[in-house]
């Protein structure tokens, strides 16, 4: 309780920090959205020329759209300390400074920055939500609705992870690995439509290696009644995937930190 009392009072100075600027923030969390939104328009205009892809129409790829971009605003906007960790810590060797203080190191980074402008990312999420449902009218039950949350909340992990990992990576490149990038922005992007337009092995990828499709993919399809292959209870329980991930993402974090070795003199 009070690592997570302590938690909360980060995210309170980092939001006020960035309120001490509110025209700069309402430009940045305007320009992410107006962005995003065109992005959410251009899988519209693709739906519009083409009208399906295999089987898949617009309304269903917006909800895999507005699952994989609430999920992966969440995770962004928690774990943006981890993306400027290389360049801000540990080049710097300020990252001594974590070790000294008596509370977890993963703690203090996931609390260093909080991205109040990710709330950009996560109005297109609910944007693309909204029209989802509007064009489906899908008859929602209580099941529907628990699955589809508890798969943004296994995204969300599995991105979080994905980010604490490219943190971890800085300890050894001390520059961020645009490879993290493609398996971070990357993954969010596959996320969005549903898996089996992919080729097979890129399926398999997203599956079993980083299971973004876990977590995002066969709920969704579930909720959507489509046939997977995949029976029923196993779709239920993908999305415990992304917190499994995130355990393996701790115990790479307390490696790295193992083989932290500072800047030197």
């Amino acid at each position: 309780m009070n690592g997570l009392a302590l938690y909360w009072r980060y995210i309170g100075i980092s939001v006020r920090s960035e309120m001490l600027y509110p025209a700069s923030f309402l430009l940045r969390l305007g320009s992410q959205f107006v962005v995003t939104i065109i992005e959410f328009a251009g899988v519209y205009v693709l739906f519009e020329r083409f009208k399906h892809v295999r089987g898949w129409g617009f309304a269903e790829v917006a909800l895999f759209y507005a699952t994989a971009s609430i999920a992966f605003a969440i995770a962004d906007g928690l774990s943006r300390g981890f993306d400027s960790m290389g360049p801000m810590l540990v080049k710097t060797g300020n990252f001594d400074r974590v070790l000294l203080r008596p509370r977890s190191s993963a703690l203090q980074i996931t609390g260093r920055e909080f991205a109040l402008s990710s709330v950009g990312r996560l109005a297109r999420g609910a944007v693309a939500l909204i029209v989802a449902i509007g064009l489906l009218k899908p008859d929602w039950s209580a099941a529907k609705m628990l699955l589809l949350s508890w798969s943004v909340a296994g995204g969300a992990s599995l991105f979080f992870s994905l980010k604490m990992m490219e943190g971890v990576m800085s300890f050894w490149t001390t520059e961020g690995l645009e490879v993290a990038n493609t398996l971070t922005y990357g993954g969010e992007a596959a996320a969005q439509y549903p898996l089996d337009i992919y080729a097979k092995w890129f399926r398999n990828f997203l599956l079993y290696f980083v299971p973004i499709g876990c977590s995002l993919y066969l709920p969704v399809a579930l909720v959507l009644g489509h046939d997977t292959g995949a029976p029923a209870w196993l779709a239920v329980l993908a999305p415990a995937t992304g917190f499994a991930f995130l355990g393996v993402a701790l115990l790479f974090w307390r490696f790295g930190v193992g083989h932290y070795t500072s800047t030197g003199s």
